[in-house]
């Protein structure tokens, strides 16, 4: 029987930065992916970036109206994110950096804002367990890893 090489030198896959993708509506979901991601950017002593975004539906019409809801909105978030950051700091990550993105599709806003702004080469998020908003388990996190340029870890 031939032997199959698959490499001739062993070069492990590393990391450098990691995004967790936070979904406040789908807590159990996120806090899996949190330990995940907070455990893997630890160990290998890298950045970590926690991300959340605002929906479009997650603002109605009188709100979009109103700049102070807005703010209080965004202020709500990032109230989240930093909590997270804390948390991760707490366990051990040394780099830890909290954002908040808002826009259309939590996908596309992924892709389109938090990627190019934080420069990941991983990102890390929950399986969408819930029937949140997006109507179908497991939508955010099946279009990320069909989209994305980058390696993405779908916890469960």
């Amino acid at each position: 029987m031939e032997e199959i090489t698959i490499m001739t030198v062993f070069e492990p896959l590393v990391f450098n930065r990691i995004l967790l993708t936070i979904d406040e509506d789908d807590s159990a979901s996120t806090k899996r992916a949190f330990r995940y991601a907070v455990t893997l950017a630890q160990s290998a002593n890298v950045e970590l970036g926690i991300c959340s975004v605002i929906e479009n539906h997650d603002i109605n019409i009188y709100d979009s109206m109103m700049p102070a809801k807005l703010d209080e909105k965004r202020e709500q978030l990032q109230t989240v994110v930093d909590g997270y950051v804390s948390q991760a700091q707490v366990a051990g990550a040394k780099n830890v950096t909290g954002f908040i993105a808002e826009g259309g599709d939590v996908d596309d806003v992924i892709l389109e804002q938090a990627l190019p702004d934080f420069h990941p080469d991983l990102i890390v998020c929950g399986a969408d367990t819930e029937f949140t908003a997006h109507r179908v388990a497991g939508a955010v996190s099946l279009r990320l890893a069909k989209k994305a340029p980058i390696s993405v870890i779908v916890v469960r």
